[in-house]
């Protein structure tokens, strides 16, 4: 059972409508990250941006970065 409940619908907020849409269009699904921090769009937002500019930025290599990722997953116990 989930502490945080997850946000099913998008609703009429733009910034949620846009990003169910694209997740939705990448993965076929929302990702649940994505539904726990959709209750304060404007903070899911900017931890996106973020995320995306690290991975831009090219200072971690794509090795460092892949193996970041299996650690995080692995320390919240989802499968990566």
């Amino acid at each position: 059972m989930p502490r945080v409940s997850e946000v099913n619908d998008p609703g009429p907020d733009p910034i949620l409508k846009e990003t169910f849409a694209k997740e939705t269009d990448t993965f076929g699904f929302v990702l649940n990250t994505t539904r726990i921090q959709a209750h304060t769009p404007g903070i899911m937002k900017a931890a996106k941006q973020l995320g995306a500019a690290v991975e831009r930025s090219g200072l971690l290599p794509p090795q460092l970065l892949a193996l970041i990722y299996l650690r995080v997953a692995l320390i919240n116990g989802c499968p990566f």
